[in-house]
């Protein structure tokens, strides 16, 4: 499996074809949820992924400060469906919290977790701060990364 960080710029067009045919696949086909994917918003991120035999099996966007938040977020945190239970969304989101840390020198990460996903970011170093709300009529929880409140990982 190898691991790719890239601005959108970077990506070539197979690697965006392929990112937006499994963000549809996962969260508008498999989640059954109707909203805009495509929301102007991945020119200005990072795109993390891997790739396991040219295909994509885990993907996040790095969106800058201002985009969704005031502070870094992440968002369209995904591990395609051949790829799950195998302790690759833990190290997705390693990577884009080292990246974020180390690379970009944030020490503030803000999510919109769908809330039956909050202990495995809780067990990541994240934190609650809002109350269940609905988005595109799944229930989600903000939650907060901060440096110094960082989990043993």
């Amino acid at each position: 499996m190898q691991w790719y960080i890239k601005e959108f710029k970077e990506l070539d067009t197979n690697e965006i074809y392929e990112i937006l045919k499994l963000r549809s696949e996962v969260f508008i086909v498999e989640q059954q949820c109707v909203y805009q994917d495509i929301d102007g918003k991945d020119d200005s991120s990072y795109h993390l992924f891997a790739l396991d035999k040219g295909m994509i099996a885990a993907y996040l966007r790095i969106l800058e400060k201002g985009s969704s938040y005031n502070e870094i977020s992440i968002g369209r945190v995904l591990i395609a469906k051949n790829y799950r239970g195998k302790g690759l969304g833990r190290e997705l989101m390693l990577k884009a919290i080292d990246f974020i840390d180390n690379t970009i020198k944030e020490d503030a990460i803000r999510i919109s977790a769908q809330e039956y996903l909050v202990k495995f970011y809780r067990d990541l170093g994240f934190d609650i701060v809002s109350d269940v709300y609905l988005e595109d009529g799944i229930p989600h929880i903000e939650m907060l990364y901060e440096k110094g409140n960082k989990a043993d990982l």
